[in-house]
């Protein structure tokens, strides 16, 4: 409250707003719990009712999937060789892809995060753009860069006698180039979360840049790692796109999890349900993996 001039009244309307909003001397802590308390009462309808229309269209599907899947012949429908196949070779790939995706992301994300460069905006937006990008056209943008006839990939051909198309490695860098994107934003996130100054420290007592980088930045972003990693495995585990574009969609060799959905759904419509559960399971699993990042209020 300021003091007051002579013969006027004293000021309060500081105090009355503090008092409104929850204030006064009783700190932050009261001020939250009186705009939680005001911001709670009667939900207005225009609001409810999209709200729960657009609940119920998320869910329904997922519902619909379980009402109509095969309980009874479901051990037998992923023990069978097709679905196994397509099973190992789906956790293979999309793990291989989380390997490429580490060694290639978390020094990219690094580079983004702690390295002020001419352009830097545009690279990120550059790294990011596989986010946004159809899969169908990632695919053919492979094919065009490492195809047999591709910008590197004739070069590839011609020199190593390394073709990537139409093969298991092909599905692992399908795999990988829509996957990496989240693992780097999750690494830089939590880059530019972290203080470099204790990197700073450990530049000053002797330790080389790649050293405190090895020493004390990888503890500290661990949790963005391991975050981010979990994305990019989800994510090339249900790649479906680019895969088929650039690996295509031969059993045994190139046809992964949602391959083999899509298949099935056209012969055998129980065997495609029960990879659609497997693939579901895997989704709630990430999901509660990450909850305390993602879930939680802050």
């Amino acid at each position: 409250m300021t003091p007051s001039e002579p013969g006027l009244a004293p000021d309060t309307s500081g105090a009355a707003a503090e008092v409104l909003v929850g204030g006064g001397t009783h700190g932050d802590r009261p001020r939250r719990r009186g705009v939680r308390t005001g911001a709670r009462g009667r939900v207005p309808l225009p609001l409810l009712l999209p709200a729960l229309v657009g609940l119920a269209f998320l869910l329904l599907p997922l519902i619909a999937l379980l009402v109509r899947a095969p309980w009874r012949s479901l051990p037998d429908q992923l023990t069978s060789t097709e679905v196994w196949q397509a099973l190992q070779l789906s956790l293979i790939c999309a793990t291989s892809a989380t390997v490429v995706s580490l060694v290639l992301g978390v020094p990219l994300a690094w580079l983004l995060a702690r390295v002020d460069f001419p352009g830097r905006g545009f690279v990120r937006a550059l790294v990011t753009l596989p986010l946004v990008l159809p899969p169908v056209v990632g695919g053919v943008a492979l094919l065009l860069a490492l195809g047999r006839n591709g910008v590197v990939g004739q070069f590839l051909d011609s020199s190593f006698g390394i073709t990537l198309p139409f093969t298991t490695a092909g599905v692992v860098v399908a795999e990988s180039f829509v996957a990496m994107p989240f693992l780097v934003i999750s690494v830089e996130g939590t880059l530019r979360a972290a203080d470099p100054r204790y990197e700073e420290a450990a530049t000053t007592l002797g330790a080389s840049r790649f050293t405190a980088f090895r020493r004390v930045t990888l503890p500290l972003i661990a949790p963005g790692i391991a975050a981010g990693s979990v994305l990019a495995w989800a994510r090339a585990l249900g790649e479906f796109g680019a895969t088929i574009t650039f690996a295509g969609n031969f059993p045994g060799r190139t046809q992964t999890m949602p391959l083999a959905v899509y298949l099935a759904l056209q012969s055998d419509p129980a065997a495609a349900i029960a990879l659609s559960l497997v693939l579901l399971a895997v989704s709630i699993a990430v999901l509660a993996g990450l909850r305390d990042r993602w879930m939680t209020a802050s």
